[in-house]
């Protein structure tokens, strides 16, 4: 999947995540504030970048804004944000 445009998902309230990603050539690169990094940062990026594998994308820019959201939420807001950015949603 080839990311053509800029696109977002998610909010930033609490339990949430807000999603932008971007055309990027030849780089993956995921960008991470999160009010509980020091204790999951590290799974959330994980995630991050598996949802996006399962996708299909590998060049974009990925930033990831999370308010303590759940897994499922921040595996679905990254899935949004990846088929909006390539034009299907």
């Amino acid at each position: 999947m080839e990311i053509t445009k800029c696109a977002a998902a998610g909010t930033m309230e609490s339990s949430d995540a807000y999603v932008e990603i971007e055309p990027c050539e030849n780089a993956l690169v995921v960008e991470l504030q999160s009010v509980v990094q020091a204790q999951f940062g590290d799974a959330i990026e994980a995630t991050v970048r598996q949802v996006l594998s399962e996708c299909g994308v590998k060049a974009a820019k990925v930033r990831v804004v999370d308010r303590g959201a759940l897994e499922c939420v921040i595996r679905a807001r990254v899935e949004t944000a990846a088929m909006r950015g390539k034009g299907e949603a």
